[in-house]
């Protein structure tokens, strides 16, 4: 038995050694053992048609008896066609020809690419949509068993998704919300993965088309709406700017009133303290200050019955309008009894002084005037 085990030692032994020799003739950019350098990245693409995306894993190097497997990486042993452990990272031996390398499985962030697809949205608009998802195994013994193959399942699954949830919003609401469509692409598509031993870490919609009359429409309506905003800001322009003139107008009608107010009080001001003056002036000297009044109201009846000459009017005047001194004389009784807060009882009545009507009128040729009065 120990021969045996010598024997077999010694074979593997041999096969690395010869595998190494192999593996720089058919690989010279690896340079090394498959099992001792697996840079290789573990998914490539296959485009079959133009609407899918295939991952196929590598194929597993052989087994040689000494395997080292890479950082973030896992290899899945089976005996006698049988799950018999994980490799971890580092120098592993097992046993040739009985042990074999049926799986590799990379622990790594992987990408998948989700093809352009159609999908309809609630408003029944038709978009082409298309994303990328990035996986991670996290149990490398479900990922190789618990699915035939994991990359192509979930990528099918992320497009039954997406184009369940974007059935479920508008085409606005699909522009708007990327994020919380991916948010829920993510969240659906890892509570069907987590019995495969693979996680979800996020989900990247990349780009949304909609159809080119949807778009033409969109741009319409971006027009309309820029439109619409410069109309609307050139209105409460011109609403601001005409209640900045009313209220200029308003001040400067207020600012009028009250200058105007302003002029009426000092006038009034002014002629109460001529009045005053002129009051006291009387009583301080009766005679001089009656002299002066009389001589103020002859020199304005005169200036007044001279203005009457001028002009075709039809007044109503004293008889005794040519006699000054009558009317002056009036003037000082009425402004005797005034001052001593009485009327006297030879001042004349109206129907006694205005008794007379002359009536002056100017013929079209310039020919003589003609007067009439009515006692």
């Amino acid at each position: 038995m120990a021969s045996l085990r010598t024997s077999l030692l010694g074979s593997a032994i041999r096969n690395g050694t010869q595998s190494l020799v192999l593996s720089k003739r058919i690989s010279p950019l690896s340079g090394l053992h498959p099992a001792l350098s697996h840079s290789t990245r573990l998914y490539s693409r296959r485009e079959n048609g133009a609407s899918e995306v295939r991952y196929e894993p590598i194929v597993p190097p052989m087994n040689f008896g000494i395997n080292f497997v890479p950082t973030q990486s896992a290899y899945i042993i089976e005996r006698f066609g049988r799950y018999h452990q994980t490799l971890e990272p580092g120098l592993n031996i097992i046993i040739p020809i009985i042990d074999k390398i049926a799986y590799v499985q990379s622990l790594k962030e992987i990408p998948i690419e989700i093809v352009p697809q159609m999908a309809i949205t609630a408003d029944n608009v038709g978009i082409e949509i298309d994303g990328v998802l990035y996986i991670r195994v996290f149990d490398p013994y479900k990922a190789s068993y618990g699915v035939e193959d994991a990359t192509y399942a979930i990528s099918q699954l992320a497009q039954t998704t997406m184009r369940s949830e974007i059935g479920a919003l508008t085409l606005d609401q699909s522009l708007k919300e990327r994020a919380m469509l991916n948010s829920r692409i993510t969240q659906a598509v890892n509570e069907a993965t987590h019995d495969w031993g693979v996680r979800v870490m996020r989900y990247e919609i990349k780009n949304i088309n909609p159809p080119e009359s949807v778009i033409h429409s969109m741009h319409l309506q971006v027009s309309a709406e820029r439109t619409k905003r410069a109309q609307i800001l050139e209105a409460e322009g011109t609403k601001q700017s005409s209640i900045l003139v009313s209220e200029a107008r308003q001040l400067e009608q207020i600012n009028v009133a009250r200058g105007e107010a302003q002029a009426t009080t000092m006038r009034a001001e002014a002629t109460a303290q001529a009045l005053r003056q002129v009051g006291q002036a009387i009583n301080m000297d009766e005679s001089g200050g009656r002299d002066a009044v009389a001589l103020r109201v002859a020199e304005k009846w005169v200036e007044a019955f001279s203005k009457l000459a001028k002009e075709n009017n039809t007044l109503i005047i004293p008889a005794d309008a040519g006699n000054a001194g009558s009317i002056i004389a009036q003037a000082l009784s009425i402004f005797g009894a005034v001052s001593k807060n009485s009327i006297p009882q030879s001042f004349p009545t109206p129907t006694e002084t205005a008794t007379t009507t002359k009536t002056t009128t100017t013929t079209p040729s310039g020919g003589e005037a003609r007067t009439s009065k009515l006692q």
